[in-house]
Formats: C-alpha cells, structure tokens, sequence
C-alpha cells in the first residue's frame, strides 16, 4: 500500500454535525477500499491566500491515509461530488510507503 496525504477545507461557517458528517464520508471511501486512515488532524481555522467562493477563510483538515494507487480515484471523486469541501489536495508521500518502512 502507498501513504498519501489528503488536505481539504470546508467553509467555517460549516455546522459542526456536517463537518463531521464529511470527514465520515471520506475516512469511509478510504476504508472500504481497504485502506487504513493513520491520522487525522483538524488544523482548524486558517486565512486563505485568495477568496474561494466568497470565503477568505477555511477549516482545514488533515487526513494521512495508506490505500492502493487505484482507490483514489474514488476518493477524488468522492470529494469533487461533496458540496462541503471547496478545495483538496492529495499528495503521495513516498517517504511513509509500507513497502519502503519494511526494507
């Protein structure tokens, strides 16, 4: 399995229960893919560089997951179709494959 990192933000005029409600769904499509979620960190709220649907700010959220190359796929999916997230990113993270920890 490859590590990756997922950063995403929704609005922080967000409710807390829907908050919740989209980080569920996104640790959900990483684990019935089986993946494993190995960390989550809510960074809270952070000024954006530039307005992103009329918000100059954004609550963050963290997510470092292990999953198989082709589950993300789903996972950008998953997110472009998720109204509460306005902007992700995914980044591999060759330094924390499975593969490169065991040798």
């Amino acid at each position: 399995m490859k590590a990756y990192e997922l950063l995403f933000f929704v609005s922080p005029t967000l409710e807390e229960e829907a908050r919740e409600a989209t980080l569920k769904r996104v640790e959900t499509t990483i684990t019935a893919q089986d993946g494993v979620v190995d960390n989550v960190e809510e960074w809270g709220k952070r000024k954006l560089a530039f307005e992103v649907d009329k918000l100059s700010e954004g609550d963050y959220i963290l997510v470092d997951f292990h999953t198989d190359p082709t589950t993300i796929a789903e996972i950008d999916r998953v997110l472009r179709i998720t109204d509460a997230v306005k902007r992700y990113m995914i980044v591999a993270r060759k330094d924390r494959d499975l593969a490169a920890a065991s040798a």
